[in-house]
């Protein structure tokens, strides 16, 4: 991550304990590996390939770890301004409402306000990635049957992230300087997502307005 963007983003406020990755595994080298691309100032278009010789799961684990990371940061930093009262439903504008569902409290798809909705998410994702029957990190151990449906059940919802900020919050976003990185990585995450078809294009639908101003 830049120097300008750790500036930008208190580390303070991150939403949440970021989730690392331990030196000497694949999976390390693998992030390094990412981060290298990214540093170098990669088209990201190339920067999100599969690397010749690699896993496409191990390279999917590692992005979606640090997709995780870094909207924690991006949402941490307008969560002061992500109230019950601001933001009574999880939208992302007046055309698209997300309702939250789990396996345990919420069966069925609840209306729930933005920072109850992505307390949630959060607390989700993280559960899935440190399952080391989903997300295992021990070299030579296979990765579930039912990986990729989790992950694209993860980054799905990771999507809606940057939709609700994107609408809801983005003023804050330009006022702090930072809409310049917040662009990069959702435009990292767009191009990943598509590489590898992990959301389906109906479901970017909302941000469609939003990514003329990225490019």
């Amino acid at each position: 991550m830049s120097h300008a963007l750790k500036q930008v983003f208190n580390k303070d406020k991150t939403f949440r304990p970021k989730r690392k990755f331990e030196p000497g595994t694949q999976r390390f080298e693998l992030h390094k590996k990412a981060q290298a691309s990214l540093n170098a100032g990669l088209d990201l278009k190339v920067a999100v390939q599969l690397p010749p010789g690699e896993e496409q799961n191990d390279w999917v684990a590692v992005h979606v770890v640090d997709f995780f990371n870094r909207i924690n940061l991006i949402y941490g930093t307008i969560s002061d301004y992500c109230t019950e009262q601001s933001c009574p439903v999880m939208s992302g504008g007046p055309k698209y409402e997300y309702r939250w569902q789990d396996e345990h409290k919420y069966r069925k798809p609840t209306a729930l306000s933005a920072p109850q909705y992505m307390n949630l998410l959060m607390d989700w994702i993280e559960v899935q990635i440190n399952n080391e029957d989903i997300f295992p990190t021990n070299v030579g151990t296979p990765f579930p049957k039912n990986f990729l449906p989790v992950v694209k059940k993860i980054l799905s919802r990771l999507f809606r992230v940057f939709v609700h900020v994107y609408i809801h919050h983005f003023d804050r976003i330009t006022q702090m300087g930072s809409e310049a990185h917040v662009n990069t990585c959702y435009k990292h995450f767009y191009y990943f997502v598509k590489e590898f078809n992990l959301i389906d294009t109906k479901e970017l639908e909302p941000l469609v307005s939003a990514w003329l101003r990225v490019h």
